[in-house]
């Protein structure tokens, strides 16, 4: 690693958070006046002390590996999903199933938006009370934090177990195909319950600078949703075979399990956060700053995942061949989610311990330097997906039709990934700092203004049929990028009351 490269590099006139752009003050970005720019020391605590002062380039490197390493196994359960709904031994049930499991794998998506209502306050205040170093009240509101959680697994069970029929009608789904889907998505409802607890307990976690935790806990369900699901649907020996219902087992018996895990992690005694069942109130300062953060961050994901719904079903339109070669083809594009999410996460961390250190110039460069690293990444997968989506296609489902609509135009999606990576990265920065608002402005614009209109007019009105759709959705992770990026390089995220 370079050390000359974590040497402050301050912009031209910018000495303190005094000279950032806007009011002189630091009222807008702490709830206490700043008396001073030096990072102050924080007791008793190695882990925050290294970020807050160490290399900032092997800082940021350390902490997205062990988030890789957990996003690798999460990609390999829904590869593993989409490949075993594409290898049924029924063979009728093939194309059904595909189409379940991806509408299953969207639901899923919203589910998480949803708690992200709870899981984007509780990171950027973990990371600012535990860079200020106030423990304690870094503890509160992560545990304020848990008790939200259950509320919105439930809630989120309330919602989904009347309305699972209403996503099959939405996307015309054959009869075959609906039962399944309605059936899945139910099962599934019941455990994303316990994932309330695991992702917002990891947010917290990673908010303290534990990665590894989260990297153990949610590894491990990945590996148990992998054993799982591949035993049930085969039977081997005395085992029944379940088909696709023993995907859908793998996954509940995987997300019940996490939950569990994180729970008993939280509930040990030591260092770090800690599970303290008087303090799981839906009452208090903490809990309205949680949601004061967190609400526009789940408004956001909810806008974003109606306009990826909304796309799902232009995409429906031009035939169940072509859906079926959308989920395929997202399913590998999510293989670019996995270094964004990791580098985010490092971003997120960096950025809030950095504000609440009163830092911002080590904020503002760890997302910079998390973009750097990720485009790396990025550039091998570009490569990958433009010269192998023939490869990529054939070996992850049978039906010919879906290959070659699928290989002829996943090139195309290729070439944005690194525009996709950076969107990801420095919004995830940004929510760090607190700054849930401007990625919601982002969703609207990017996704409603571009690319519903396009999506619709390239691949249904011009015929340009999958191709179009995603050339659509190509000009829609540029803008978000362009928009993003400049966003934090103006350091309007800085300014953010949390």
């Amino acid at each position: 690693m370079d050390a000359s490269h974590d040497q402050p590099d301050r912009p031209a006139g910018l000495d303190s958070i005094a000279d950032l752009p806007g009011p002189a003050t630091a009222e807008g970005v702490f709830e206490e006046p700043l008396v001073s720019e030096a990072p102050r020391p924080v007791p008793g605590s190695e882990r925050s002390s290294r970020l807050l002062t160490g290399p900032l380039r092997e800082t940021v490197f350390w902490l997205a590996l062990p988030v890789l390493l957990e996003q690798f196994l999460n990609f390999c359960v829904g590869t593993c999903d989409i490949w075993l709904a594409g290898h049924l031994p029924d063979e009728s049930q093939v194309t059904p199933a595909t189409a379940a499991v991806g509408v299953a794998a969207y639901v899923g998506w919203l589910a998480s938006m949803l708690f992200s209502v709870v899981a984007a306050g509780t990171t950027a205040l973990v990371a600012r009370h535990w860079g200020a170093g106030e423990f304690d009240r870094a503890n509160r509101v992560a545990n304020r934090s848990l008790a939200l959680a259950g509320v919105a697994g439930l809630g989120f069970l309330a919602f989904i177990w009347p309305t699972a029929p209403l996503f099959a009608q939405a996307l015309s789904l054959d009869p075959s195909a609906a039962a399944i889907t309605v059936h899945y998505l139910r099962l599934d409802g019941v455990g994303l319950v316990f994932s309330a607890f695991s992702l917002v307990g990891a947010a917290a976690l990673r908010g303290a600078g534990d990665m590894r935790t989260p990297m153990f806990i949610l590894g491990t369900v990945s590996l148990i949703n992998l054993i799982v699901s591949a035993t049930l649907v085969y039977g081997p020996g005395p085992l029944p075979a379940l088909g696709v219902d023993g995907i859908v087992a793998g996954t509940v018996t995987a997300r019940l399990a996490g939950g569990a895990l994180m729970v008993a992690w939280l509930n040990r005694t030591g260092d770090g956060l800690r599970l303290k069942l008087g303090e799981w109130s839906l009452r208090g300062r903490e809990t309205r700053r949680i949601l004061r953060i967190g609400l526009p961050a789940a408004v956001d994901g909810a806008v974003l995942w109606a306009g990826h719904f909304l796309f799902l079903k232009i995409i429906s339109e031009l035939g169940a061949v072509p859906l079926a070669a959308h989920m395929v083809g997202i399913r590998i594009e999510a293989i670019t989610y996995l270094p964004a999410v990791a580098w985010g996460a490092a971003a997120a961390t960096m950025v809030g311990q950095s504000l609440g250190n009163r830092d911002p110039l080590r904020a503002r460069r760890a997302g910079h330097e998390a973009v750097l690293q990720c485009s790396l990444l990025g550039l091998l997968i570009t490569l990958a997906f433009t010269l192998g989506a023939e490869f990529i296609f054939a070996a992850m489902h049978t039906d010919a039709d879906v290959c070659r609509i699928g290989a002829a135009a996943f090139p195309l999606v290729g070439l944005f990934q690194i525009p996709l990576l950076v969107g990801i990265i420095y919004a995830a920065a940004m929510r760090g700092a607190g700054d849930t608002r401007f990625p919601l402005v982002m969703t609207v614009v990017s996704t409603f203004a571009l690319r519903l209109p396009l999506a619709w007019l390239l691949g249904v009105e011009l015929e340009w049929g999958l191709w179009g759709a995603w050339a659509a959705m190509c000009v829609d992770m540029g803008m978000r990028a362009v928009m993003a990026a400049l966003r934090f390089l103006y350091g309007g995220w800085m300014r953010v009351k949390v």
